[in-house]
Formats: C-alpha cells, structure tokens, sequence
C-alpha cells in the first residue's frame, strides 16, 4: 500500500493531541476533512488505528506502530529535503584566510571551531605564508582576511585592526642553562643547541631574517613541523628554541626568558582584503571569531 505523507503528519498529530480535532487544527484543517483522511487510512491500512472514545482517541496496537515508523519515514524524508536543496544552491565561495605561522599554532584553530560550528553553511581556505606575501594577496583581492606581523605591515595600505602580542621568547628545560635568567641576547641563544621549525617555516624565515648576518650560526639538533612539538622538546633538554610566548603552556615545566632583541617584541593585526569590502557579513563574523579567539588565547 501506498502512504500520502500529509496523511502520516495528520495521523501523528491526532496521537500527539488525543483528538482528531485538535490534529486537524494543526495541519490547518477541517474536522470533516481531518476525520475523512483518517478513515481513508484505516481503510488503506484495512486496520482500526484509533480506539474512539467521548474524551477523544488513542491509537490501537497498530495505530501505536504506525506512528513509529511515520516519525521515522518524515525525518528521513526531511534529511532527504535537505539533501537534495544542497544541490539547488549556489556553491558558496569559501573564505580565505592567510597566517603566518604562530597564528596558526593556536589563534587560527580556536577561532575556527567556534566560526564553522555557528556557520553550517560557510567554508573556509586556510594557508600559511609570511606577512609580505599575505599583504600582497590581500591587496589583490586573492584573500578576505590575514594575521599579520605589525613591523611588516605598517603602512600597507590595507584596513587593519590589533589583535595580540605575538613576541618571541626563549624556552630551554627546567633547570637548564636558562635558570636564573631573566633575559638574554639571541647571540648567547645561538651559542646552544637549538630546537627549531622546519627550514621554510615563516617563523623560523622570519627570526632568520632578523637575526642577520653577525650573529653566530646557530646549530639546529632537529627541525620539525609545528611548535607543539618543538616547545615539548625544549621543555625536554634537548635544545633551546625561540618561540611566541603564547605558544607555552603556562603550567607546562620548563624555563623561559626574555629575548633582549627589540624584534622579539612584535604584534598581531587582523588585516581586511580589498575584496572584504563587498563581502557578505560572513568575512565580519570570521573577523569576530578571531577577535574573540584573540583574547581568549592570551588570557590562557
């Protein structure tokens, strides 16, 4: 037998209610129409599904079954909706952000759970580079946003707003040469075994780049791909590393200091894209996610 899918909504109304009547108010219509779809039913089904009574109806054993496989056919049949209406929109274009390296330790991860939950519909293309070449996509409309460092990106014509310390300190083992200190040149840094990101990193590029051509050569034991494993591995003993202060775990056992560098001492600006300017209020909302993942990571 065939089911009309209104009839399965009616029918799951009245046993919700108690009463036909009540069911038809809620389908929006007449009792005479309601109790006639409801008779056409049991005859279909060539079974009683209501026991009738003067204070209402209440379904029979088989009316009982009806309306638990009717609640299961409507919810696939609405998954199925929902499906297919997938197709029927536009693909939406997704959001590209831009950072460097320290921002997506933390800052970018916290700030896209928190965005992609609230926005079901909305994609986001992540990429790692270095300010100079984030400022330069952004001003050719090639990104929506991007983190970058405030000493690259003063005066780059782009709309930018603050977002968090981001300077460099040096880490090393509880205990270890760091004990004691509070601050120390990057040349007596580089005298040590070190611990590092890998070679084409932004930040190590970026710390190389300012480090110049005095300072000693450092010796890397090892170069590796993110900085959670480079801080555990410093905390370790088997090397100093130079790291974003927000990148060390305030309980985690180990010893750090200042960098007496003036360019240890940087900061982050969310930067807007030419294109940002057009956007829907979604690149606003990422913008906001940021912010917020912003100030949660430092008070961490």
């Amino acid at each position: 037998m065939r089911y009309d899918l209104d009839d399965l909504r009616l029918f799951l109304h009245v046993v919700a209610e108690g009463s036909i009547t009540s069911g038809a108010g809620r389908m929006h219509l007449s009792l005479p129409s309601a109790s006639a779809r409801v008779r056409a039913l049991e005859q279909s089904a060539g079974v009683a599904l209501l026991i009738r009574g003067r204070r209402g109806v209440r379904p029979t054993p088989a009316g009982t079954a009806l309306a638990r496989h009717a609640r299961d056919v409507l919810t696939q049949t609405a998954r199925l909706d929902g499906a297919v209406a997938s197709y029927r929109r536009p693909p939406a274009e997704p959001l590209v952000l831009l950072a460097g390296g320290s921002a997506m330790h933390r800052l970018v991860p916290l700030a896209l759970v928190s965005f992609l939950r609230e926005h079901p519909d909305a994609d986001v293309a992540i990429a790692e580079c270095r300010t100079p070449e984030i400022v330069r996509r952004l001003a050719d409309g090639q990104a929506d946003l991007g983190i970058v460092l405030d000493g690259e990106a003063r005066d780059c014509g782009l709309a930018t707003e603050p977002l968090g310390d981001d300077s460099l300190v040096v880490i090393g083992q509880a205990g270890g040469v760091l004990a004691g200190r509070t601050a120390l040149p990057y040349s007596e840094v580089a005298e040590h075994p070190l611990v590092g990101l890998d070679a084409g990193a932004s930040l190590r590029r970026w710390i190389e780049k300012h480090v110049g051509a005095h300072a000693p050569v450092p010796r890397y034991r090892t170069s590796v791909a993110n900085l959670n494993t480079v801080v555990a591995l410093a905390a370790a003993g088997v090397g100093l590393a130079v790291v974003p202060r927000r990148a060390v775990d305030p309980n985690q056992p180990l010893a750090m200091c200042e960098l007496q560098e003036p360019w240890s001492r940087r900061h982050h600006l969310l930067a807007w894209g030419t294109k940002a300017e057009t956007a829907s209020g979604v690149t606003g909302a990422l913008a906001k996610h940021l912010r917020r993942a912003a100030l949660s990571d430092a008070s961490s």
